[in-house]
């Protein structure tokens, strides 16, 4: 039987990289990268086992340096890629990286080594992001839905786009793009749209917005003052093309229709303190999920900006006929937006939030303090048409 209580793993280390593993449909996964200044940094492999409601972990060692970013492809199970710090020449440069896990650790598994302590792997390095030229890397973002081979990276004031060749082992610089403005011009982050063929790349600097076509590297839409400081995440809604969600220090969470940037759709306003992340859920858009520097994270349904703005959640199949019936006799109304629930398991600032990939209901969270926790979608909304 399921159980709504939250799950705790204590990494040794602090860590701000989090990532579902994206290709792993199957098994709930996610990987955790490490920033340690004293030892080699660790990318932890977190199995969670739903039915015993317990994690099992396996390491690779990522001695390249400590992990500001991870991401994994949406193709291959094996492959990841990472943003980390490097010191040469005495100067401190964040570069990036794709990487290999080991065949055996590729597909979700209920097993943990059983002397984790001694069993640790090293990554293989498939091939370097070359940003010599471009500066310090912010993050890479692989093309959803695709076959893995083509990524962009965001470095300093460049929006690269690199596809990958001779089995990932190459990686060659296909098209790019620069800020231009006054001033030290600095992506922070950006999300690559699911919709329009993928063609479409939204970015984050300062505290602008900005669309781009990858196809002509050209920009299409900005938004010049989304929040009143810095914007520190976005997401695309999985179901509506031209729906962004932001979240930055200003600590609200906003939501915007792309063909109409001159002011957000909804704006949140929940958090005490910098947001850090902001996800949809991918089967539905109405939950959303933030994590801030208040050390929350927040649950809020967004129904009446979703794609289900009378309420759904329930597949149809689980419905009864009488039930059906009793559900047509409801008047159909929009449904009000409002906070599903707060999660405070952690004590201090929650830098990544992400959707399992294999559960639509689950998610994981991770504090700076080396802290991930797995939460549930609590039941009764699960089991619920919302109300």
């Amino acid at each position: 039987m399921e159980d709504d209580a939250p799950v705790i793993y204590g990494l040794e280390f602090q860590a701000r990289a989090l990532t579902p593993q994206i290709a792993e449909t199957d098994a709930i996964r996610f990987l955790v990268g490490t920033q340690s200044l004293k030892y080699d940094n660790q990318i932890h492999i977190i199995d969670f086992d739903d039915e015993n409601n317990i994690i099992n972990k396996n390491v690779l060692i990522h001695q390249a340096g400590e992990i500001w970013h991870i991401s994994a492809s949406p193709a291959d199970k094996g492959v990841l890629a990472t943003c980390y710090n490097k010191t040469s020449d005495s100067k401190v440069m964040t570069c990036a990286a794709v990487w290999r896990m080991p065949k055996e650790l590729e597909s979700g598994s209920h097993e943990s080594p059983d002397d984790s302590s001694s069993n640790t792997q090293t990554l293989e390095l498939l091939c370097h992001l070359d940003n010599t030229a471009h500066g310090n890397m912010a993050c890479v973002i692989w093309e959803p839905m695709g076959d893995g081979k083509k990524l962009i990276s965001l470095a300093d004031n460049h929006l690269l786009l690199w596809d990958l060749q001779e089995s990932s082992s190459n990686a060659v610089l296909s098209n790019s793009a620069a800020l231009e403005g006054k001033g030290q011009l600095k992506f922070t982050s950006g999300r690559w749209s699911p919709h329009h063929n993928c063609t479409q790349v939204a970015t984050a600097n300062d505290s602008a917005i900005r669309g781009w076509d990858t196809r002509s590297m050209r920009q299409i839409y900005y938004i010049e003052n989304a929040h009143g400081q810095l914007v520190r995440d976005l997401d695309f809604n999985p179901n509506k093309q031209y729906y962004l969600a932001s979240c930055g220090d200003d600590c609200k969470v906003k939501f915007w229709d792309t063909r109409n940037v001159t002011e957000p759709v909804k704006t949140l306003e929940e958090h005490s303190h910098w947001v850090w992340n902001v996800r949809y859920n991918h089967s539905h858009d109405q939950l959303v999920l933030s994590g801030s520097s208040d050390s929350r994270i927040i649950l809020s349904n967004m129904v009446s900006i979703s794609s289900e703005p009378f309420g759904h959640l329930v597949d149809d199949d689980e419905l009864s006929d009488q039930e059906d019936h009793h559900q047509e006799e409801k008047t159909k109304e929009p449904l009000q937006d409002s906070i599903i629930a707060t999660y405070e398991e952690h004590e201090d600032s929650v830098y990544a939030v992400e959707w399992s990939s294999a559960d639509p209901w689950l998610f994981a969270s991770l504090s700076y303090d080396g802290r991930l926790v797995i939460n549930r979608v609590p039941r009764a909304l699960k089991y619920h048409i919302l109300l």
